[in-house]
């Protein structure tokens, strides 16, 4: 049986990069739908799993991203039915606003780059990162950060300067606020157009993409067995009688 894992993409490039590669080798197919092209986000999800993915938007921006108020609705459902799935940095917050959480603009500003995590205790019995290493390394780059967690919510991950990085929600929901899916050709097709941005936060934009590059081995040792454990949840988990909701492949 194939599995299947619906994207929410809010952005051309911000892509699932190498989960489309590690799910699709992990016996899942990826159906993304790009609200940003004018591709309807559902009422509910028919899929096996659900994944929101990142972008330049703020979580709460509806009037800029018309589509965030259904994608919001989507995740609530989706958590709500104890669906598998994974928030990340973008969907992260909205799966937090969703949920009864706040997020903000950070105070401590712009995160970017290859940035340490650090798993809390319970990451090591979690379905998704018990198998992290003990001081692994992510992509970032974000400004806004999760400053309230959903109730029930279970710390996963921390860091510095911002402490919310990753958490469990009910049986079959996480969210992280790194970006695991991202390559070194995403990172930069981020900060490309960015330069003069990062150095106003203080950053050098070459050596933001040479680090991330030279990091592109252990980026993959990483984080691709979180993409294949996420795909292990969705083929165990037991499956609703299936439905027909029309969505897009890539």
């Amino acid at each position: 049986m194939t599995y299947r894992v619906l994207i929410i993409e809010h952005e051309a490039e911000a892509g699932p990069g190498f989960f489309g590669e590690w799910l699709a080798a992990a016996g899942t197919r990826p159906e993304v739908v790009r609200p940003y092209l004018g591709e309807k986000v559902p009422a509910e999800v028919s899929a096996h799993g659900l994944m929101v993915l990142g972008g330049a938007a703020s979580a709460w921006d509806d009037d800029g991203h018309p589509w965030l108020p259904a994608t919001r609705a989507l995740i609530r459902h989706a958590v709500a039915s104890s669906l598998p799935t994974l928030g990340i940095c973008l969907g992260a917050q909205l799966m937090t606003l969703a949920c009864g959480g706040r997020v903000e603009r950070g105070a401590a500003g712009l995160e970017v780059g290859l940035r340490p995590v650090t798993p809390l205790p319970a990451a090591a019995d979690d379905p998704l990162l018990a198998g992290l290493p003990t001081a692994p390394r992510a992509v970032q780059y974000h400004q806004d950060a999760m400053t309230v967690l959903p109730t029930g919510a279970v710390p996963l991950a921390t860091g510095d300067p911002y402490p919310n990085q990753a958490y469990r929600l009910g049986e079959r929901a996480w969210a992280v606020q790194f970006h695991p899916e991202a390559s070194p050709a995403i990172f930069h097709s981020w900060t490309a157009p960015n330069v003069a941005e990062l150095a106003g936060a203080g950053y050098d934009r070459a050596r933001l993409d040479a680090e991330v590059a030279a990091a592109d081995a252990e980026l993959r040792a990483t984080w691709r067995p979180l993409a294949e454990a996420f795909a292990a949840v969705v083929a165990r988990t037991p499956q609703p009688p299936p439905r027909h909701t029309p969505v897009f492949s890539p």
